[in-house]
């Protein structure tokens, strides 16, 4: 049995893009920024598995996968 890791892992590989988590949370990219901004327990989450790389904005694929599947951090 697959699991949510190793299913976004092989598809995604370790880090998402903003773009692609909108995918994964069939969400558009714009709707995805705009739920980041707010506070509460999952954007606070998801927000802890962002990385900056230069001006690009990334989510730890492992991290976002915990979330996913009901674990905290």
């Amino acid at each position: 049995m697959m699991t949510i890791e190793k299913i976004l892992i092989e598809t995604y590989g370790a880090l998402l893009s903003i773009a692609q988590l909108a995918r994964v949370l069939d969400r558009s990219p714009e709707g995805l920024r705009i739920s980041l901004r707010t506070s509460n327990e999952w954007t606070t989450q998801v927000n802890l598995a962002k990385v900056k790389l230069g001006r690009r904005v990334y989510f730890k694929t492992t991290e976002i996968a915990q979330i996913l599947s009901g674990g905290t951090k």
